[in-house]
Formats: C-alpha cells, sequence, structure tokens
C-alpha cells in the first residue's frame, strides 16, 4: 500500500527567543505555512529525514524514501536557506507571487459549471463515433474491435479529476486506485479526486477508456480500466508535489500507463539549476523510479508552439534558458513526449516541437490549415476541427497536446495488454516502430503571410515536427507489426 512510502509526522518548530549554543535556530512563524518540496541524500530513513526538517524550522507532512523527495511546510522564511537553496523550494510560494486570474486550460473552463454528471440517463444516447476523425487518423475505430484492451491494464490519468457518474466512463473508472495529490501526498477519499474546477482530466479520460457501446464516444482502449489521479488545483496549477505524488502512487499501485496532459509550474520550461534543480531534481527521480517499477509516462509536449529541442538564450523576461531547461515531465528521459497534429496530419499551430525531444504524434485538432479543406475533414458546425470526447453531463471538443497525448497512451494501454511482460522501455520502442512516418511539411505557412510559422529539422522517419511519426492503434494490436521491437534483448 502507499501508505508504506509516506510519514506524516507533528514534529515543528519552537519560536523562541535565543538558542544555546549547539541548537537549531530560533524559529519564526511569519509566514502562512507554505508548502516546500525538500530534497534528501539517497538512503535517508524517515526519522532522520523528519529531525533534519524539524531542525530547519519545518513539519514534514510526507516522505517519499525511495527517492529520497520529502514535502514539507514551514512559517518560518529562513527554512530554505536552512537547509539550502539548492534542497528545499516552495512553488507554492512562487506561484502565490505571480497569481492572477485561475489559468484556463484547454477546455476554457471558467467553474461555474458542474464538474460531476447530475443526471446520467439525461447524457445523450446517439452514436457520435462517427464524429471523432482522431479515432479514425489512427486506426482506433479498428484497433478496438480486433482488442479493447484488457481490464488488467490500468492507466493513470494525472490531471484535474474524471467524473464519476459519466455514463462512458463509469465502468472503466476505478475508484480504489484512484487519488488526489493536492496536498502532496495521496488522499484516496472520493472528494480528493473528483474534479471540481476544469473537465479537462474527463475529456482526456474519455480520449483513453470510454466504452464502445453504441452511444456517445468511444475511446481508443475501452476495454482498460482509468485512475483518477488528481494533480490540478483548481487555479490549474500543477505543483511540482503534486506530479511527484501522482508519479509514486501510479508506481505504488502498480499502473502500467501514466497521462500527463501538463506541464509541472511554476515554469514552462524548468532548468536544472539553482532552486529550479529542486524541482528538476524531484520530478526526474519520480519518473525513473515510475519506470524502474513497470510504469510508462506518456507526457504533452505543451502548446506554446516553440522548439523545445535548445532553449539556450531564451528568455522569459526574468530569466535566461541553458540547454539544462526542459518541460517537465515530457522533456525527460525515458517519457514518451506528444505533439498535436489536426485533421490534415500536420502539426498543429499551437503544438510544441523540437528534434530529439518528441516522440510521437497523435491528433490534437487544430484551428488552421495549411490546405483546401477535404470531404473528410469535420464539419463546419464541428469548430476548428478539435478533439470530441466526454465531458460533465455530456460531450465536447477541445483542442490541444493534452487531446492529443491521450491517444499515445491508450494505444500504450493496448500493447499493454497485448503484451503484459514488456517493460516500460519495450512499450516505448514498440510504440515507435509502428507508428506511421510523417515527413516535415514542405511549406509550414500556417497564416498564408508567405513565412514559415516554424521549423521542422530532420527526415521523414524521425523530426522535430513529429519524432518517430502519427501513433498507430491498428498496428498496436497487428502481431505482424511486432516481431522487431519485441526480440531486443531484456524482453
Amino acid at each position: 500500500m502507499i501508505a508504506t512510502a509516506l510519514v506524516t509526522t507533528g514534529v515543528t518548530g519552537v519560536a523562541a527567543s535565543a538558542q544555546p549554543a549547539g541548537k537549531p535556530p530560533a524559529c519564526s512563524t511569519s509566514l502562512p505555512d507554505p508548502r516546500y518540496l525538500v530534497l534528501f541524500d539517497g538512503g535517508t530513513a524517515r526519522p532522520a529525514a523528519a529531525q533534519e526538517i524539524s531542525d530547519a524550522c519545518g513539519t514534514l507532512t510526507g516522505y517519499y524514501p525511495e527517492i529520497a523527495v520529502g514535502v514539507a511546510t514551514s512559517a518560518d522564511p529562513e527554512f530554505d536557506r536552512r537547509l539550502g537553496h539548492d534542497r528545499a523550494f516552495s512553488a507554492q510560494r512562487a506561484v502565490e507571487s505571480q497569481r492572477g486570474e485561475p489559468r484556463q486550460d484547454d477546455t476554457g473552463a471558467d467553474g461555474t459549471q458542474a464538474m460531476i454528471t447530475t443526471s446520467p440517463a439525461a447524457v445523450s444516447t446517439a452514436d457520435r463515433t462517427g464524429e471523432q476523425w482522431d479515432m479514425d487518423l489512427i486506426g482506433a475505430d479498428r484497433a478496438r474491435r480486433a482488442n479493447p484492451g484488457s481490464r488488467d491494464v490500468v492507466v493513470g490519468v494525472l490531471d484535474s479529476g474524471i467524473d464519476p457518474r459519466h455514463p462512458d466512463l463509469e465502468a472503466a473508472l476505478a475508484p480504489a486506485l484512484s487519488a488526489g495529490c493536492l496536498s502532496g501526498v495521496p488522499d484516496t477519499s472520493p472528494g480528493a479526486w473528483a474534479p471540481t474546477a476544469s473537465p479537462h482530466g474527463t475529456h482526456v479520460a474519455g480520449t483513453i477508456a470510454a466504452a464502445d457501446d453504441g452511444r456517445g464516444t468511444a475511446g481508443v482502449a475501452p476495454g482498460v480500466r482509468i485512475a483518477s489521479v488528481k494533480v490540478v488545483d483548481d487555479d490549474g496549477y500543477i505543483l511540482p508535489e503534486y506530479a511527484v505524488c501522482g508519479l509514486m502512487w501510479a508506481s505504488a499501485t502498480r499502473m502500467a500507463v501514466t497521462n500527463n496532459s501538463y506541464f509541472v509550474d511554476p515554469w514552462l520550461l524548468t532548468c536544472n539549476r539553482d532552486n529550479e534543480r529542486v524541482v528538476f531534481e524531484a520530478v526526474r527521480r519520480a519518473v525513473d523510479h515510475a519506470t524502474t517499477h513497470g510504469v510508462l509516462t506518456v507526457a504533452a509536449a505543451t502548446n506554446e508552439a516553440t522548439d523545445l529541442a535548445d532553449p539556450t538564450g531564451r528568455t522569459d523576461g526574468v530569466r535566461t534558458m541553458d540547454s539544462s531547461c526542459k518541460v517537465l515531465p515530457a522533456g525527460l528521459r525515458g517519457v514518451v513526449a506528444v505533439s498535436a497534429v489536426g485533421p490534415d496530419e500536420v502539426k498543429s499551430s499551437y503544438s510544441a516541437y523540437g528534434l530529439g525531444v518528441i516522440d510521437l504524434a497523435a491528433p490534437g485538432g487544430e484551428s488552421k490549415t495549411t490546405r483546401e479543406p477535404a470531404e473528410s475533414d469535420p464539419a463546419p458546425d464541428q469548430p476548428d476541427g478539435c478533439v470530441l470526447s466526454t465531458v460533465p453531463g455530456g460531450y465536447d471538443r477541445y483542442c490541444g497536446t493534452s487531446m492529443a497525448t491521450p491517444h499515445v497512451s491508450g494505444v500504450a494501454a493496448l500493447l499493454a495488454s497485448e503484451h503484459p511482460s514488456a517493460s516500460p522501455q519495450k512499450l516505448a520502442k514498440l510504440l515507435t516502430e509502428q507508428a506511421d512516418a510523417l515527413p516535415c511539411p514542405a511549406d509550414y505557412d500556417l497564416d498564408g503571410t508567405g513565412a514559415q510559422d516554424a521549423y521542422c529539422e530532420g527526415y521523414a522517419p524521425y523530426n522535430g515536427f513529429y519524432g518517430h511519426g502519427l501513433v498507430d492503434a491498428e498496428a498496436a494490436v497487428d502481431d505482424s507489426a511486432l516481431p522487431r521491437a519485441l526480440a531486443l534483448p531484456g524482453r
């Protein structure tokens, strides 16, 4: 159980006017108990970690001894200095110092609508799979007829929560494996993992595993199970302790795949330097632990239309980037990073890209196009060619790399169903070897100005826009497509 990986302690710092020589310093209580992520040396035991946090005027609220990462609170403004700025960092303080209006995700949710279906019987029963151009593009409609996926395979949806009452998702949802991570430690109570401010996680979940029952939409792998792992707070932020908690929970509960349609705050690109190293290293350790324990991490490339290959010299107005700066978790080794394409199989205008970063492309939708519409394109009343999937109370279309990523997670789940002993590395190899290669576009002038909107490096089998190509669901269930990858040593 996950409880074996966590520790909660009541030890707190005590304010005093003076301390004897050799004793911990006097502790202040001038801050409103912000939360910190703390790095420890490998092998540090819980009691030792708790004592070190206490000596620095803090309280250890959670600890992952497998990766030597802790979550702590402290009201003392000197807490991080006492431990070292390269060991303790509060993303919560950083976000709150710049917090304005709640951040909008791909759904544009304003927080006023219900996030849980109030009347399942009122959800339309019309078959809308004919509107799912995205499923046709990757052969998912044909793949699920051959193999819809196994109930033994669980995909963790690390997101804003999954609607537990949506009729397309209810049978796939695994409540016992679901948890909320907004304190940095897992909380399995239903209220902790249910959505409260955004339909984002419900939409993502539908792309992976919505029921193939002739009603509504159908997912890539409707036979697998999904777990709601809430890592997005009500203001739309994903603090690093949320992500670490989610990845560690997925490892502890033996999920096969995690879908990560987000980037870790407080920066778009996190650099492996200065106090940012705390965030970078903690998330890296969590991803590596997940991979070692059989979990494949699939992540969105983000929607900033930027080249992620080498940000050296780029500035965000406060920091100047170097080659260590990466989108987390998509930029980490062992993570399958996903870019988005529209119905025409061209990189979506918003999608980030980068040679050596992007592994696969998948349908995320598009509002711009480089060619004249074809008869097979979405009809005019289907806005922007976005992806149709489940939302509380029904269905809706959204665009984003967040929508592309669950297509890859769904195909990974099909592969895990077909090959239950395959490691994350083998699943990733299968995904990339079976992908349909997409060459760099000859002309990427989306707005017709005569200037290229982005530059694609590489060649047809592997490039910065599409990585190894468009993910292929049909190949995942076709034994003839498998031998090369599965013959690798260490199978």
